[in-house]
This record gives structure tokens, sequence and C-alpha cells, in this order.
């Protein structure tokens, strides 16, 4: 899931580019585990950040238009190239395992049940 250029520019302008591990809900569905990663984007000259999320599940539909919720917990690695596409893909799948092991630590886990994630329809919470 890509966020909006808006959502992007809401996020804290300290927080360092590189890839994060965390809890996410779409809509009021589960809440799954998460990588993230916060780049700057080539397509507009690296002036902007994006902002990439991988949720650690398969979903049977699109979820085009819903609410995305996210907890970040975790620092992975920094932002970095890739001489070829099959080092990408490594680094991706080594980034998701990560993930995994990270949230299934208790400290991690409790926080999947957070009542972040079931707020009141309509309502929603940006820190």
């Amino acid at each position: 899931a890509n966020f909006s250029e808006q959502v992007v520019e809401s996020f804290p302008s300290d927080i360092s580019t590189g890839i994060y591990y965390g809890w996410a809900c779409v809509g009021n569905g589960d809440v799954h585990k998460m990588v993230l990663s916060i780049g700057w984007n080539p397509f507009y000259k690296n002036i902007k950040k994006s902002v990439e999320m991988h949720i650690i599940h398969t979903f049977k539909d699109d979820f085009y238009g819903e609410i995305l919720s996210i907890v970040i917990l975790g620092y992975i690695r920094s932002e970095k190239n890739f001489s070829s596409l099959e080092a990408l893909i490594s680094a991706i799948q080594d980034d998701i395992e990560e993930a995994k092991r990270q949230l299934d630590l208790p400290e991690h886990l409790k926080l999947k049940d957070n009542d972040f994630f079931h707020l009141p329809e309509g309502e929603t919470v940006n820190h």
C-alpha cells in the first residue's frame, strides 16, 4: 500500500528513512504484521519522501479507499540502493522475516490488540 502525498507530509519530518516494522489494520478488519519503507522518491528527484507498506497477509480483495491504521514499533535498517533486482528481493524477504521475528516478541505482540485499532466509526488519530 502506498500512502498519499498528504499522509506522507503528515509524518514527523525528523523520522529517518529506512525500513520499519509494526502492526496494520485495514478498515475495521483484523490487525496484521507489516513492514514499512520510508524513503526518498526518485520520481520526484528525491525531494519528496514516499511511504510504502507491505502487510504480511494475503487479502482476497483490494482495499483501495479504506482507512489504514498503523503502529510503527521498530527500525530494521537504513534505506539503500541495490545492484540487482535479485538483491532487492532478497533484502525485502529478509526484512519481512525480521519483522515477523520482532513482532512475535511479547512486548510487541501485546500491542496488536490495542484499542487504537478499534476506534469508533469515523474517528481517526494522527500521532
